[in-house]
């Protein structure tokens, strides 16, 4: 039998709280390499903000305020474009505004923001502007992170992230941001509703998003939607308005979306889908247009080649040898989820992962049948959104 010493008993010991100390320091590094917003992402509140319950509104107001709004920033976009001479001149784009959710400068917004956009700057407040790049962008939630390309010398403030899950109607919310260019302003109001359904600029419909009556104006979009903590519960997006101004309904997208896909867009810069590779149109928008076997579902136009759905076998619209049109596959189900149009098909793919293998039921030429479809990413191509 092999036998050691107490020595030996002594020295694996501490060798192996020495290789426990430096395992564990190389794991915390690893996971801020891996995962930078591990921090930003905890639901925390600021240390300086009163408990709301034992404040007046106008002392909660204000300590929100000095506390947040440090962290909020402007954000101008331009683009370079041709003038009439064939010149090329820089023409301001949009402006907006965004949080800081790290120390490295990481800066939270809406993608139409700084959509198309080739030059960035930002702005804490004073004269200095500084330049950024995009990180990543999701257009199908209109989010967007950008990051400072130099350190600024004012001071970081980290906009702390809440929990939209937990709402209600009624809730007293705070919003800052720049509207019409103005720095730093803030609203107030309540949640007027909760779960409204709005759009991205691709079209693609944003579920859950928060109704709010505080003012938000051109140029808020992009800023933190705040509870009476100073935690960021949404990200300002939207306003209902004829005049195109406040109206006292504006949309927040979900602080939590933000908190599951803002680490997709720091690593890969886009927010992995799975897609079936299909340019759709709703059955509904073309009964009595055109003779359809079923009166819902969603109609492929046209299938991406090498995508999903072409290498299953789904067709979209083809030609006949004899000049006439052949209608392309209507897909009615998803893994038995009925699918009624285009929304309910985005709905039903985001319950899945890319290389998860569905059943697709579609109608072709009048008959039912199932096709088994393994999902992927797919060659990027514009209009293939699905």
């Amino acid at each position: 039998m092999y036998r050691i010493s107490a020595r030996q008993i002594l020295v694996i010991a501490l060798g192996s709280a020495l290789f426990a100390a430096v395992a564990v320091l190389g794991f915390q590094k690893a996971s801020k390499l891996f995962n930078p917003f591990s921090s930003a992402l905890n639901v925390t509140e600021p240390a300086t903000i009163t408990d709301p319950t034992t404040a007046s509104d106008e002392q909660n107001n204000i300590e929100v305020y000095k506390a947040v709004s440090p962290g909020v920033v402007y954000i101008q976009s331009t683009t370079t474009v041709r003038d009439f001479f064939g010149l090329f001149s820089e023409a301001r784009e949009g402006a907006g505004s965004g949080s800081i959710i790290d120390e490295q400068g990481d800066i939270l917004t809406n993608y139409h923001v700084i959509a198309d956009a080739q030059k960035l700057t930002v702005s804490f407040g004073g004269g200095r502007n500084y330049p950024a790049k995009v990180v990543g962008r999701d257009p199908d939630t209109d989010l967007a992170v950008i990051r400072l390309l130099e350190k600024p010398t004012e001071a970081i403030t980290i906009v702390s992230m809440g929990d939209s899950d937990k709402l209600v109607v009624g809730q007293k919310v705070l919003a800052i941001g720049n509207p019409f260019g103005l720095d730093r302003t803030l609203t107030t109001g309540v949640i007027s509703g909760l779960q409204r359904p709005i759009r991205a600029q691709n079209n693609r419909q944003i579920e859950g998003a928060i109704q709010t009556d505080a003012a938000i104006n051109p140029g808020n979009s992009g800023g933190p939607l705040l509870d009476s903590h100073g935690r960021m519960i949404g990200i300002n997006s939207q306003i209902e308005s004829p005049s195109g101004a406040s109206a006292g309904v504006g949309f927040a997208i979900p602080v939590n979306i933000a908190k599951r896909i803002v680490p997709q867009l720091v690593q890969n810069g886009y927010v992995q889908r799975p897609k079936l590779g299909i340019l759709p149109r709703d059955v509904e928008t073309l009964n009595g247009q055109v003779r359809l076997p079923v009166t819902y579902g969603t109609m492929i136009l046209q299938v991406q080649p090498g995508g999903p759905a072409a290498n299953a076998g789904l067709r979209g619209l083809v030609q006949t040898e004899d000049g006439d049109m052949e209608m392309g596959d209507i897909i009615i189900s998803l893994d038995g989820e009925k699918i009624s149009n285009t929304d309910d098909l985005y709905r039903a793919l985001d319950k899945h992962h890319v290389g998860d293998t569905v059943q697709v039921e579609i109608v072709r030429n009048g008959r039912h049948m199932t096709v088994p479809v393994r999902l992927t990413e797919g060659p990027q191509r514009r209009g293939f959104n699905e």
